[in-house]
């Protein structure tokens, strides 16, 4: 496969992944607003978001220094100078299905250019704030529809291998942003741990990785820190924990076809996967949760560092797959 048609396969799912999860946290923080009984200030409520979507100095060279919620909107919808906006992640999503339109199912394609016409219609203007959980609804089903129409339709070959890689290693730098954020943020002070408004946050938290009512099932005890960063870390048959992730993204691996155990792609996703099968929740939080989440992110980086120069002989910096401490 030429490596451009790869590049644009695997960029293709992460725009798609960034655009849903975008649309997935605005949906959850407004969702999160209407609930808590704990009022915080409004730059507060929608801060968070800034950080885990990295997208801080764009806002204030777009909006300025004040957050508010009608510009956190319309800045994570429709700005131009943010690139994870939700119109620029799904304009950039089209691109590269149009690149690879011989390695997808028409159906796909057909779905691609239906979301990218109704996103460019909605946003062709100002986002009125009545539409705005509606829209961002939208954009959930039909990234889901997207992936559904995938996993039904693409034929099982390396093109499928670097969609699933990149699905799934934007999802788990997602997840771990999400989680930091929370843990380190949006908690202002130790006295309200096991508040009405600690309760609504891990609520929010796993609302926006849809793990609220599996969560539920699986732990009849409350949401307990402990119990909930496990669950998002290392739960296996969440299809949105890291450690989920990073099993879908060894199969994705194997499919496309490892250059070797030298590879640095393979290297850093091994002992990133070893390490998360070995890693129990309490030594996570003995370890420190922000270190640990900031170890991965770091990985997941490199990874995809790793990933571009393997297979698209692209990067700036080549990663050392040495470079890493054991979580264990």
């Amino acid at each position: 496969m030429l490596s451009r048609i790869a590049n644009s396969l695997f960029w293709l799912s992460r725009y798609l992944e960034r655009a849903d999860n975008t649309a997935r946290l605005i949906e959850i923080n407004q969702a999160y607003l209407l609930e808590s009984e704990d009022a915080l200030s409004e730059s507060s409520q929608w801060e968070p978001l800034l950080v885990i979507t990295d997208s801080k100095k764009s806002y204030e060279d777009a909006c300025g220094a004040e957050v508010t919620a009608a510009r956190m909107l319309q800045f994570l919808a429709r700005e131009p100078g943010n690139p994870n906006a939700i119109r620029s992640c799904l304009r950039l999503a089209r691109e590269n299905a149009r690149v690879v339109r011989d390695r997808i199912s028409k159906e796909m394609w057909e779905a691609m250019n239906e979301l990218w016409i109704f996103v460019d219609a909605e946003l062709a203007e100002h986002l009125p704030d009545e539409k705005a959980n509606r829209f961002f609804g939208a954009i959930r089903r039909e990234v889901a529809r997207f992936h559904g129409l995938t996993a039904s339709t693409m034929m099982r070959s390396e093109a499928y291998g670097f969609y699933l890689l990149g699905t799934h290693l934007e999802r788990a730098d997602m997840t771990a942003r999400i989680l930091d954020v929370k843990y380190h943020l949006l908690l202002p002070k130790l006295e309200l741990v096991g508040s009405a408004l600690d309760y609504y946050q891990w609520a929010a938290l796993l609302k926006s990785l849809s793990g609220f009512e599996a969560y539920r099932r699986q732990f009849q005890t409350g949401l307990k820190p402990v119990d909930v960063a496990g669950f998002a870390v290392l739960e296996r048959d969440f299809p949105r924990s890291l450690a989920f992730c990073a099993d879908r993204m060894t199969q994705a691996l194997r499919r496309i076809g490892v250059k070797g155990p030298e590879s640095r792609t393979y290297q850093i996703l091994s002992q990133l996967t070893g390490d998360l099968h070995e890693t129990t929740p309490t030594q996570i939080f003995e370890q420190g949760l922000h270190e640990f989440l900031g170890d991965f992110l770091t990985r997941i980086s490199h990874l995809s560092d790793a990933v571009s120069w393997d297979y698209f002989q692209v990067a700036d910096v080549l990663p050392d797959p040495q470079g890493f401490d054991s979580q264990s």
